[in-house]
Order: C-alpha cells, then structure tokens, then sequence
C-alpha cells in the first residue's frame, strides 16, 4: 500500500464486513439468504440468471428494511451494482443484508452477495450494493418514523457514517447528469454515420408481462426485483440484437422507482441500446404499468451495461450504434456522460491504495465524487479503532496509527466552545494562520458551493525536523511548500454526529506548481468537532502523513518535541477569543486581506467556477 494514494473507501467497508463476519455479530436490522442455484435459475451457459439474483437481492434487502421499521417497506432505488462474477448452477449464493443507517421515513440497506463452491470449500465476492427502503403509510395516512440506529462496532460506524455521504451523492445524482449534457464535454470518436453502424432501430425490444399473485409481495405490490429481472430479459435481448451474441451482464446504474406497481397491472416493457462504444454496450429499459383502463405510470428506467467476452474471458470488439434522430441522438449523448461519470466513479471513488497520481485533477463535474471520497476518507481514518497514545500533555493527546506502509496522526482535546461554533471557525481556512505556525498562507481560490472551498496554501519548508522561520524561507533558505486543497465540510446530519471538515490535494490547470515552491500533497486530512456537553466540544484532528508532511510532527512521534502541542494551544486560545466575537468587529479590514470568494450555484455553477478559475491563476 502506498502512502502516496488516496483510500478506497469501498474496500475499506469490505474489509471491515468480512472481519465483522468472522466475528458472527448479531443485529436485529440484518438477514442473510443462502440460496443453490438449480437449473431453473439458470440461462443457456448454466450461469445464475441476473434476474433471479436482483430477486433474491431484493427479497433480503426488503426483509432487513422491515425488520427494522417494523412495519411495511417498498423499493426506492438501487444503487450502481458492479457483477464482478458469475455463478454456475450448483453453487451457492450467500447474500447478507443489513440496515447502515435510517433516516427519517427512509433508510440504507447494505447488501453483500458471495458465491460459494460446496466442494472446494471457496467463497468469492460477487457483488455489493446499497439499496434505499421506505417505509409505507398506516392505514389511517400517517408516515412511519424510523427509529435511529445505534452503530455498536467499528464496522457498523463506519457505514453509519458514510450513509449520509452516500445519500448526498444520490440527490445530485441527476444535476450531475444535466451539467455534463449542457456542456457537453465529452465526445466519442467515429463517425454517428458509419456505413457498417447498426441502426438503433433494430436493437427495439417491447413486451408485455401480467403482474400475477406470485409476482407480488406480501403487500400485493409487484417485487422491485420481478421488475428489474423482467427488465434485464428485454435488455438481453436488445444488447443481442446489436452484437450478434450471448452478452453478460456487468452493470447496473443506479435507479429509482417512480411507483407502485399491484397484481392485475399490464407492464409494458421497453428497451432499445442507447449507444456501443469500444468493450461495452448500453441499453436503456423503460417500465410502464397500466390496466385495462387509464393511462399508462411510468414505474422505472434503468441502464444496463453489457460486454461480450471471447473464449478467453476477455470482451469483444463490439460493432458501432447509428441513433435514431432526435430522441436517439439524446440518448446517444446521455450515454456518453454516464460512461464519463462512471468513469469519474471508478477513477475517484473506487479507485485502489496502489494507482497514482495523489493529486486526482480537480474539475467542477467531477467534484461531487472528488468530495465525497474526501469525506468518507476521513471518516474511515476517524472510525479506526486501533489508535495508539504516542505523547499526552495538559490533556491534548497525540495519537499515531500504522497500517502496512501508512503512518498517520491524530491530535485530540477538549475545548470550551461549542461545537457548532468551532466548526464555523475551523472551517474558515483562510484564517488557519492566525494559529497555525505551518500555515504561512492560505489563499482562497474559490467556492465551488455551499459545502466545498478550494485553496492555495503555503507552508514554510522542514530544515533539519524543525519548521523554518518564514523570514529565512523568504531570504531562500530552503523552498516555500505550497498546496493546492479541496476542503470539504459537512454538519452533522442527526444528533451524536460530528462535524466534519475534511481535507486532500487535487490538481488544477489555473494553478500549476511555480518557481520558487515545492509543490506537496496531503492525502487525507482534516478536523471532526463533536458536542460533548454543553458548550464543550471534541475538537480532533487527523492526517495520513505524506512525505511533505510527515518531517512536521516526526519529531513529536518521537517525542523529541511537543510542537503539536503548542499548535493545538494557539488553535483554543483562537476560538477562544472568537467564541463570541466575529472576525470583522476584530479586524474591520480583515476581508480585504482574504482572497475574493465566489460563489457559484449548482445550476450552471459548472460554468461560472470554470471562469472563476480561469481568473485566479497564479
């Protein structure tokens, strides 16, 4: 593992499941489903049909939701699901639900598919995946209020915690979509008017099913997972129809029921492929429920991915799509940027310890994903629990962590100011000089939005494991640091939450590394505030040292020196003093010291933060 990566956080929370399954924890909000697949589960290769897999996902997913609500629960939406295997008829397929977190009428199901090989005693991940559950009215109209759910080991923390994250994502979900297609910033190669390009029309599949008592819960609505088998047959057939041959199934964007759908419903399933790009094919499925009488509800729409793999496993080349006009040429165009936010995804988020750069190149239709892997890296360094106290002084406590080649630090303590305020004062970067001898300068560059800032700091350079003075950095004695952070920050989302201002490098066209400063990178980085008691908070602070960081505090591990000491004493007596007091009835011309802030909306904010950046280059 290199110290020089960014986490992946998904494997992170795997880890964690698969030490938490060794341990055989209970939970009153989880169930597990062993299955063995017949030949009746099977397709033509004897491989699990995907559709009877969504369906025993599904049932266990729905089951857990219930359990916990205690009470009737629906499908909302599905998360990406990414079918890393297939599984063969006669082996077993284990899959375990559990409740991460609940909000107020709705919660996130984590759920975890294995395969299992009876004779040689193997299992194998399959896939895993998040599924959102809301709980149905009472009889007399009223909603269901969940109950909290009260994480009680390092790994239910952590996917309590990341929840929130993820259920932000999901709500930009579809902005992320328009700013992409009204910028159009993407484009795929080859000519649209191929001569050896299959015309879309061809790929059209529409068939009907009769929702009947077996397709239906115990709530007479129709299974979210008999939907979305019936819609992975017509999107099979569609995929065939473009590229001749038998395709495998590999992803699932993330969707969301739009409606109910009850027994005696018509649905009318469509799909046609949207576009074929180089391994990889797309096909959008649209379910519509209707009856005998009355227009047609729109239930769902998903978009499946699918490649073709030669006798060796590895995919085909696949033939070119010619769209239909108009309405074929959008989803064309939409197809292109959900690949790109897949890839953003796969880039960001998931990406492994192993892959460089650090420094993941900042753009305004990335930053959703670069923000949330910014938040949910510093949560799962907080939910660590095997810190160890390397130095303790007046009740400020240095912490250090080593796992494999990673070293990382933790500085906590109690301060006599409310958490809410503190976390307004920390997170005003720009103003971390008053307090921070390492912070020589901190420039704002912008606001991306409400949640996430970008910054220019410059550090004074390490001579001989002490920090230089900035009047021998700025005679050349040894080179300027300077950094350029995404800081993100984030309010609790219930009560027992911190506060979370989470830091990282990324890189920028409009800032590049100049003369006279070494360029350096912070991995993860950042400050959780917790209420403790009245007025009080818990003020930690967390960074996996990187080469340009760890000369700061190597001495304090040491314990040669109690600089992080000193630091953490000038950072209470600063919200000390403004504990009460704002910046500007200290210092009325403070602002104009700051670096200008704009602040662009979500709306076209893709736009205005790339002029924002084109205007503050150094």
């Amino acid at each position: 593992m290199s110290s020089t990566l960014l986490p992946n956080v998904e494997e992170e929370e795997e880890d964690e499941e698969e030490e938490e399954d060794d341990k055989e924890t209970a939970s009153q909000a989880e169930v597990k489903m062993s299955q063995i697949v017949m030949p009746c589960h099977s397709n033509h290769r004897q491989e699990l049909s995907v559709g009877q897999l969504l369906k025993w996902i599904d049932s266990t997913a729905c089951l857990a939701a219930e359990r916990h609500a205690m009470s009737p629960c629906v499908t909302a939406s599905m998360d990406d699901i990414h079918f890393e295997h297939t599984i063969r008829v006669a082996q077993v397929v284990n899959i375990r639900a559990k409740v991460n977190r609940a909000f107020n009428t709705s919660m996130e199901v984590g759920i975890l598919v294995k395969c299992e090989d009876l004779f040689s005693d193997r299992q194998w991940k399959v896939c895993h995946a998040f599924a959102t559950f809301v709980t149905q009215r009472t009889n007399a109209g009223q909603k269901v209020i969940l109950k909290p759910i009260v994480p009680q080991t390092q790994s239910e923390l952590l996917k309590h915690s990341l929840a929130a994250e993820r259920r932000r994502v999901r709500m930009l979900h579809d902005d992320i979509i328009k700013d992409l297609l009204s910028h159009r910033s993407f484009q795929q190669d080859g000519s649209l008017a191929a001569g050896d390009a299959v015309a879309a029309e061809k790929t059209k599949v529409e068939s009907v099913e009769l929702v009947l008592p077996p397709h239906a819960n115990h709530q007479v609505n129709t299974f979210g997972g008999q939907i979305m088998a019936w819609m992975v047959n017509v999107a099979t057939i569609a995929a065939s129809r473009l590229c001749q041959a038998h395709p495998t199934l590999r992803t699932i964007d993330m969707f969301t029921f739009r409606g109910p759908s009850q027994v005696g419903d018509r649905l009318l399933l469509r799909a046609i492929v949207n576009n074929a790009f180089k391994n990889s094919i797309e096909v959008g499925v649209r379910a519509e429920a209707y009856q005998e009488e009355g227009p047609n509800r729109h239930i769902n729409s998903a978009f499946m991915i699918f490649e073709v793999l030669d006798d060796n496993g590895k995919p085909c080349i696949l033939p070119r799509l010619r769209p239909e006009p108009l309405e074929g040429e959008r989803r064309f165009q939409e197809a292109i940027a959900r690949k790109k936010i897949r890839l953003d995804r796969k880039y960001i988020v998931s990406r492994k310890q192993a892959e460089v750069p650090l420094s993941v190149p900042f753009d305004p239709r990335n930053q959703v994903y670069l923000s949330y892997n910014n938040v949910s890296a510093l949560k799962v360094l907080a939910t660590k629990n095997n810190w160890r106290l390397t130095s303790e002084k007046d009740k400020v406590q240095l912490y250090t962590l080593e796992q494999k080649s990673m070293l990382s630090f933790k500085v906590e303590a109690e301060v006599d100011v409310p958490a809410e305020r503190a976390f307004h004062l920390l997170a005003e970067l720009s103003n971390r000089p008053r307090w921070d001898m390492h912070y020589q300068k901190c420039e704002q560059i912008c606001q991306v939005d409400g949640d996430d800032f970008l910054y220019r700091v410059v550090t004074p350079s390490v001579q001989h494991g002490s920090v230089a003075s900035s009047t021998s950095a700025s005679q050349g004695e040894g080179n300027l640091q300077d950094f350029i952070l995404l800081a993100s920050k984030r309010k609790p989302c219930d009560s027992g939450d911190s506060y979370v201002i989470a830091l990282r490098s990324v890189s920028l066209p409009t800032h590049p590394p100049v003369e006279g400063y070494k360029r350096g990178e912070v991995l993860c980085a950042g400050f959780t505030i917790l209420e403790t008691k009245s007025n009080m908070s818990l003020i930690s602070y967390y960074n996996q040292a990187s080469p340009e960081v760890l000369p700061y505090i190597s001495t304090d591990i040491a314990g040669l020196s109690s600089s992080f000491y000193n630091t953490f004493c000038s950072c209470s007596q600063y919200l000390t003093k403004y504990r009460l007091q704002s910046f500007s009835e200290e210092q009325p011309g403070q602002q104009d010291r700051l670096a200008s802030t704009h602040s662009p909306s979500r709306e076209g904010g893709a736009e205005r933060l790339s002029e924002t950046l084109r205007s503050t280059q150094l």
